[in-house]
């Protein structure tokens, strides 16, 4: 993908003069926002009452910890309401460009204006929505969501972050793996040790094996990017910044699109002589498998999103689980086997993050060989 010199250089200006870390009061911050905030606290009254409870203070809690944000709340102080980490910026396209600092939401409690705009964070989704100056926010009366437009949200999120960070660090060890090899004589230095076993792996274990000496090598630059950008955000997922890129379902659907199309576009036509005409299977039974056969080359993409999404998500709703039980049992001996299965889940969690880019890597693999294995009858003939 070709992408120009200028917008690129503005999306990173904007970026870096957002990036600072800072800390945000509601005494400081609030000061321009104090009647709107009033008015949308007013507003978000009833069924969007703040919890007084424990256990839904840990449960809305754990529902923010996996959803993506707009900012990094590393702490916060309840006695003084200080949050402290940095805000990321906000690109919105409705009435032109709007570009501000997501500190302008003040962590979803006060509404953003941008040249004569108004915009709200949705407690529910985290999703931003237009509004007035007072942060009206309707819904529907049967489903409970909002009804407000919803503009088109170029953001850079925390999932939009860690992906960058993802790819720019792959790009710096790689391109640092190869010019050692050059220097070296084909032999690793520096941070290039510990991912060169990695790299003979995916090829050795995974594309060989499934997809064949002959053809592999045209897929090796896509399995080792993909096995270990799901693992680096794997990874950063089990920090405690609050990301969950591979649990957010819209990231493992591209990347099962990708591995979608990749093995469709490359397939050959032994790959759909099986789909739509099965050699050795009677006609009859060929028009009634040709369909079912045709939905399978759906299913497998879906499955390879669901398998990765579930996983993660699940393992992120485990952890912040048992993590809260810590603050309901109020006690050394619940709080103490609290905290020892957590850590224990923690240590699980990182043999999830390399298992689930394993398997993702293998399955795409398999898929791949099976695109663009060779008819075996017609060598035996030839034979």
């Amino acid at each position: 993908m070709v992408i120009s010199n200028k917008p690129l250089r503005f999306i990173l200006a904007a970026f870096v003069a957002c990036l600072p870390l800072m800390s945000f009061s509601n005494s400081e911050k609030d000061s321009a926002h104090v009647q709107t905030e009033t008015a949308h606290e007013a507003a978000s009254e009833g069924h969007h009452a703040e919890p007084t409870d424990v256990k839904s203070k840990i449960k809305a809690f754990i529902g923010h910890h996996v959803l993506d944000s707009h900012d990094f709340t590393l702490t916060q102080d309840d006695e003084t309401g200080k949050y402290y980490g940095f805000p990321l910026p906000v690109i919105i396209l409705d009435n032109g460009l709007q570009i501000f600092s997501s500190s302008k939401f003040n962590h979803g409690h006060a509404v953003a204006e941008s040249n004569g705009n108004y915009y709200v964070i949705n407690h529910h989704d985290g999703k931003i929505y237009k509004t007035d100056a007072a942060g009206t926010i309707t819904e529907d009366e049967k489903t409970g969501h909002p009804t407000n437009v919803r503009p088109l949200d170029f953001s850079i999120t925390k999932t939009v972050l860690s992906i960058f960070v993802a790819a720019l660090l792959m790009f710096w060890l790689f391109t640092s793996l190869a010019k050692s090899y050059a220097k070296n004589g084909g032999i690793a230095s520096g941070a290039g040790r510990f991912f060169e076993p990695l790299v003979i792996f995916i090829r050795d274990e995974v594309a060989i094996p499934n997809i064949g000496e002959k053809h592999h090598k045209k897929y090796m630059s896509y399995l080792l990017t993909i096995f270990f950008f799901v693992l680096f955000l794997n990874i950063f997922g089990l920090t405690p910044l609050g990301i969950n890129a591979t649990g957010n379902l819209t990231i493992t659907f591209s990347l099962a699109i990708l591995t979608f199309l990749i093995t469709n576009l490359t397939a050959n036509k032994n790959y759909w002589g099986h789909i739509f005409w099965m050699p050795g299977v009677p006609k009859p039974m060929r028009i009634i498998l040709a369909p079912i056969e045709l939905l399978g080359v759906f299913i497998k993409p879906f499955s390879l999103m669901i398998r990765l999404y579930a996983n993660i998500f699940a393992g992120h709703i485990v952890l912040m689980s048992i993590i809260g039980l810590m603050f309901i049992f109020k006690s050394w001996i619940g709080s103490s086997l609290s905290f020892g299965l957590s850590f224990a889940l923690s240590i699980l969690e990182i043999l999830v993050a390399f298992l689930q880019a394993y398997i993702f890597t293998m399955l795409s693999a398999l898929y791949f060989g099976s695109a663009v294995e060779e008819h075996h009858h017609e060598e035996e003939g030839h034979h």
